[in-house]
């Protein structure tokens, strides 16, 4: 039997596991294969290159969904993110200063937000457009160069901006969610954005479909120890949320 043949064997059958169990282990995986762990790393980074997965410490997660622009992304499970917005903004009190990420989530709880006196910071142009007829509400747009794919500010002065804000909340949006691997993000500029404002912030809500959940994107944001709570949709996986919470996390369901 051929080497090319073997290795192919070998991607087929961490693609099956990987899809079976949501996860791989590069310990597990040689010896269950009978090769060397330096071979399996070297497998598993031919497959993040061919984007089949996500390369994380020990092994490898499913790749995140990439949902295309937020124009795309807006049009895609509108009723179950509607549904995770309104499980989110039960965090949100009267006279807090928040901070909403871009993202087709985060479109949902700023167009979800109480009648209550808030001070919203964004640097999404659609969040900002959708918050502009709440007097109630006191909007701050931190500007700069629009990523049109992101919908959102990113670079330097947008990251000047928000580096002087503590918002009480910041509603961080995330590509893939994963106990072990954090959030994480697609593109390099937002994610250096989004750990900027998550930092400044005294707590982080993350939002995320189902579809997100247990994968990685290849740019870290946080630390699942630094996020004070995930919101869930309803048929979410259980295993997911008791690893979110046995590090801290609270987590919050959407109802079905």
């Amino acid at each position: 039997m051929s080497a090319t043949l073997l290795l192919k064997q070998r991607h087929a059958l961490i693609q099956q596991q990987l899809h079976a169990d949501g996860r791989v282990l590069a310990l597990d995986l040689a010896r269950q294969l009978d090769v060397s762990e330096d071979t399996i790393r070297r497998d598993l980074r031919e497959m993040a290159a061919a984007g089949l997965c996500q390369r994380v410490y020990g092994g490898a997660l499913p790749l995140a969904p990439d949902g295309g622009t937020l124009s795309q992304r807006k049009q895609e499970a509108p009723e179950r993110k509607a549904r995770l917005a309104q499980a989110a903004v039960s965090l949100v009190r009267a006279g807090q200063v928040l901070f909403l990420d871009a993202g087709s989530t985060n479109l949902a709880i700023a167009s979800t937000l109480p009648e209550l006196a808030l001070t919203v910071i964004t640097n999404a142009p659609a969040i900002a457009m959708a918050l502009m007829e709440r007097p109630e509400i006191e909007l701050i747009m931190a500007g700069g160069r629009v990523d049109r794919r992101a919908g959102a500010s990113l670079g330097p002065q947008a990251l000047r901006t928000v580096e002087r804000m503590h918002p009480d909340l910041c509603f961080l949006g995330a590509c893939g969610a994963d106990a072990d691997a954090g959030v994480t993000a697609f593109n390099y500029d937002e994610a250096e954005f989004k750990r900027s404002i998550a930092g400044a912030s005294k707590a982080v809500v993350v939002a995320v479909t189902s579809d997100k959940l247990g994968t990685a994107a290849p740019f870290g944001v946080l630390a699942t120890g630094l996020l004070q709570h995930l919101v869930l949709e309803a048929d979410a996986d259980a295993a997911h949320l008791a690893a979110f919470e046995r590090l801290g996390v609270q987590v919050l369901r959407a109802r079905a």
